[in-house]
């Protein structure tokens, strides 16, 4: 359970940054587990979260979609000029559906929006899914791949425990120009693996937490050029605010960690991650 007020906002940062990956269809109830429909892509809630971000220095955010119609209000929260918009069947909605290839070609559709920058979040989660879904998994990984090397865009993949799977899939298929591997969650090894193919590596709040000490050896091996950061909101929430709901203002408690732990200016720093960012999706 989520605390009930909001998390405590930090200090601007000094050069802004990214948010490069969230759900702010997901961030409009604090302290609240109860499922109810997504706010509209502009109600009070999400300007809110918004402007809040850009009062902490996180000036852009990638808004992602894990269905059909969260990659549909993704597409709409785009019309904003804060937003970018990633599209994509979650890997764990694959094996669900009645229909993948209809799903997928009204992702297609959406990856042909000039708002849309990228296809995600897609790729392989053996924690939740069995043996029995993976090769749906697969399927819609594989098909992802292709519309975004088709469509030109960046392809955002979510990795729970597939790494040698996740890269032998994009090794098999060829990987698009600009891949994102959103949440690191690889150890050192993991990362120049994929440092090595050019892929960007996304860190969320948990690079933060004490028991995460192998996020922070694949942060210390992650070329610089390579590094983005992401709330993942309305999950994990970094070190001080580990407990409240996630936004995308928190960004910046990520941001600052890693400079202080690579020993990076922090000005410095946040332009570099800004410059990834857009070098990943595109400039907003």
């Amino acid at each position: 359970m989520y605390r009930t007020e909001p998390a405590p906002l930090p200090e601007p940062l000094p050069f802004p940054v990214a948010d490069s990956h969230t759900h702010l269809d997901l961030v409009d109830v604090f302290g609240s587990e109860e499922e109810r429909p997504a706010p509209a892509p502009d109600a009070p809630e999400v300007l809110a979260r918004l402007a809040e971000a850009e009062a902490a220095g996180v000036a852009r955010v990638v808004q992602v979609g894990t269905d059909v119609p969260s990659s549909k209000w993704s597409a709409a929260a785009a019309a904003d000029p804060r937003v970018l918009a990633a599209a994509a069947l979650h890997p764990n909605e694959a094996p669900r559906l009645a229909d993948l290839d209809a799903a997928l070609a009204e992702i297609d559709a959406l990856a042909a929006l000039p708002r849309v920058a990228a296809l995600g979040e897609t790729g392989l989660d053996y924690f939740r899914t069995d043996e029995s879904g993976r090769a749906a998994q697969q399927r819609s990984f594989r098909a992802h791949i292709e519309i975004a090397k088709r469509r030109g865009k960046a392809l955002v993949i979510h990795d729970r425990d597939a790494h040698e799977d996740v890269l032998s899939v994009l090794d098999e298929e060829g990987a698009p120009d600009r891949v994102v591997l959103h949440c690191f969650s690889g150890d050192a090894a993991f990362a120049k693996e994929c440092a090595r193919r050019g892929f960007f590596m996304s860190f969320a709040g948990n690079v933060t937490f004490k028991n995460a000490p192998h996020l922070r050896d694949a942060a210390s091996a992650a070329p610089a050029e390579l590094v983005l950061v992401e709330t993942d909101a309305p999950f994990m929430a970094p070190i001080p605010v580990r407990g409240y709901r996630n936004h995308p203002a928190l960004t910046n408690y990520t941001a600052r960690f890693l400079a202080e732990y690579l020993e990076r200016d922090l000005e410095a720093w946040c332009e570099r991650l800004w410059r990834n960012t857009e070098a990943a999706f595109g400039t907003w």
